[in-house]
């Protein structure tokens, strides 16, 4: 099987040895970068090789949002955000960019491989599932990862991609926001509903006007009526 390739992005020497000794001994290969520029020129000159990133926030030149908010420009590749601040705001922020996950410094490098290895088992199960799913203007194509509204292709991050996957596979059922955390980021995951809120937000939008079959049952969770 080819390695993944994992861009780290942190001014601290220190961590990013940490980080890419860790992620190496899981049998990644690992991209280092100092500060936002020099991310931004290296995803753009290697991107396509490029299978995830780890992006602090507080970086030189260009902090952490401003290359996630660039990136996203131009690309879905997953994203998680590293960060020794503490405010639910920056989580949420974070999430509203683009970002697909969020942890909180000190890194504890067991927890972050393992949080690691199970987006990459999610994102290869969706993609070694090859079925269509179509009706009233809405294709979803797992083989390709791609969805369509009425022909038009539109870019969904993983977790939105997989947010959708599920309503749309119990399409009539209520899924609570704790069935949804669960599925979709983990049962180690340590962000608050608010996490899946957001993205629900973000989907309807990306969705236009199928934006509006995904109903908010009150104080429980998400129905998809189609």
């Amino acid at each position: 099987m080819e390695k993944k390739t994992i861009l780290v992005v942190d001014d601290e020497l220190k961590i990013r040895i940490l980080l890419k000794d860790f992620l190496e001994r899981e049998g990644f290969s690992v991209i280092e970068s100092q500060d936002g520029k020099h991310a931004l020129e290296t995803f753009r000159c290697r991107g396509k090789s490029i299978d995830l990133i780890l992006l602090d926030v507080m970086l030189p030149e260009y902090d952490g949002w401003t290359v996630c908010r660039e990136i996203r420009k131009i690309s879905e590749v997953p994203i998680i955000m590293l960060s020794a601040r503490s405010e639910d705001f920056d989580e949420v922020h974070g999430f509203e960019i683009g970002a697909d996950d969020y942890v909180k410094k000190p890194v504890k490098p067991t927890v972050l491989i393992a949080r690691i290895n199970a987006f990459f088992r999610r994102i290869d199960k969706v993609k070694a599932e090859s079925r269509v799913i179509a009706f009233d203007g809405l294709e979803i194509d797992d083989s390709s990862h791609t969805v369509k509204v009425d022909n038009e292709e539109i870019v969904l991050s993983p977790k939105e991609y997989t947010l959708l996957l599920i309503l749309v596979e119990n399409k009539g059922k209520v899924i609570s926001r704790e069935q949804l955390l669960n599925l979709v980021w983990g049962y180690d995951y340590y962000g608050g509903l608010r996490t899946v809120d957001t993205h629900i937000n973000r989907l309807r939008i990306k969705l236009g006007k199928k934006g509006d079959s995904i109903t908010t049952i009150r104080g429980f969770g998400y129905r998809f009526e189609g």
